[in-house]
């Protein structure tokens, strides 16, 4: 077996590598092919950043992004193509991420982007170039199970893991795909790795930003797109009385303390509930965030039995940021699911993503639909 688990010779191999421009997948590139495999570099155009294009350095593919690929893959010598995936991108990841936060939602567009355009089309592109495995610089371990399919695990480093931002992989998708990054111990190993390359991105910026959001500001392009999204509103307490007005409510998310410009109550106030049917910025005190139940759809279970309608026992992801909770899941209907934690979470969002897991591997997950406060502190907003 070779290193990517082929029985065969590594220049035998092919091997697509998702290239953004950025030093980890450039190091995955380098590294295939200092090991002697069929490397193809692909690097996915998604949108025209036109004039802003040169400031673009914390994003990727766009501009400068796509000229650094295609300068590594001109110095490794491989084949190197740009595919331009714009209107898919606009369509799968632009606009939901729009639609999302007109319904009330905190969207996290980098996992509909995996869902999508490159766990989906690109892979579809790399069987048309006949690829035995496409190979990303994403932080996570592909590890082989008892009963031969690939299971998805954490990262080796804690601090670089990106499982959560992956849980939608498929059985199918995960058994093509490879992480050649994912056993590194930090960064600087990729650093190092692309420097012992001689690649002139070893010591670029990492990506910080939404890719299509260069400035941060989330609200100034969903009200571009959706201009009724800026409409003004009440804000009102937990029991329906207007507490004063705000500006839209793109500019909020559940958990937000500042920005409220409400004055005079006995202790601070966060946003508890967006109810987009009435333009209402729900707020309460911080005990009101507390959550006990939260729901999810488009489930993606990866083990190969199904959920036990007795109860999973699991550890799960509410937010990217924060470390996994004991919880129980319990199937709701198709595609759907019931988490009930065993201890209240606070600031759990709809449009966020629940992912679960069992040690460091990832069971699965689902996007969140809706979750139930603590009864006492259930809002009566209409």
């Amino acid at each position: 077996m070779n290193s990517l688990g082929f029985d065969k010779a590594p220049k035998d191999t092919r091997v697509v590598v998702a290239m953004s421009g950025g030093v980890d997948s450039s190091a995955v590139a380098a590294l295939l092919k200092s090991e002697g495999y069929d490397v193809v570099g692909i690097t996915l155009q998604l949108y025209d950043m036109g004039a802003n294009a040169p400031s673009r350095a914390k994003s990727c593919c766009a501009g400068r992004d796509i000229y650094d690929a295609r300068k590594v893959a001109e110095d490794i010598d491989i084949p190197y193509y740009v595919l331009d995936y714009e209107s898919r991108f606009r369509e799968e990841v632009i606009d939901d991420f729009a639609d999302s936060y007109m319904r009330g939602e905190t969207p996290i567009p980098c996992v509909k982007c995996n869902q999508t355009v490159k766990f989906r089309d690109l892979l579809e592109t790399a069987h048309d170039l006949g690829a035995d495995c496409m190979a990303t610089g994403h932080y996570v371990q592909r590890k082989l199970g008892a009963n031969g399919h690939a299971e998805l695990h954490r990262a080796a480093d804690p601090n670089r893991d990106q499982s959560y931002f992956l849980f939608t992989t498929t059985q199918e998708q995960l058994d093509f795909l490879r992480f050649p990054l994912g056993h590194l111990m930090s960064k600087a190993e990729t650093r190092a790795l692309a420097a012992k390359f001689g690649l002139e991105v070893a010591d670029k910026p990492d990506s910080q930003d939404i890719c299509f959001v260069p400035d941060g500001k989330y609200a100034r392009l969903v009200e571009k797109l959706r201009p009724e999204a800026g409409e003004p509103g009440q804000i009102v307490d937990l029991d329906g009385n207007v507490l004063g007005d705000h500006r839209g409510l793109i500019h909020y998310t559940i958990g937000q303390r500042r920005g409220l410009n409400i004055g005079g109550t006995a202790e601070p106030l966060y946003v508890v509930k967006l109810l987009p049917e009435t333009r209402q910025v729900v707020v309460g005190p911080k005990s009101a965030l507390a959550i006990q139940m939260v729901y999810v759809k488009e489930l993606n279970w990866l083990d190969g039995d199904a959920i036990d309608p007795n109860g999973v026992e699991v550890e799960v992801k509410l937010r990217s940021a924060m470390a996994p909770a004991p919880a129980t899941i319990y199937p709701e209907g198709t595609g759907a699911a019931r988490i009930e934690l065993h201890d209240p979470q606070f600031g759990i969002a709809p449009g966020q993503a629940g992912v679960f897991y069992s040690g460091d591997r990832v069971m699965g997950g689902g996007w969140i639909t809706r979750q139930e406060l603590l009864a006492a502190h259930a809002p009566t907003a209409a």
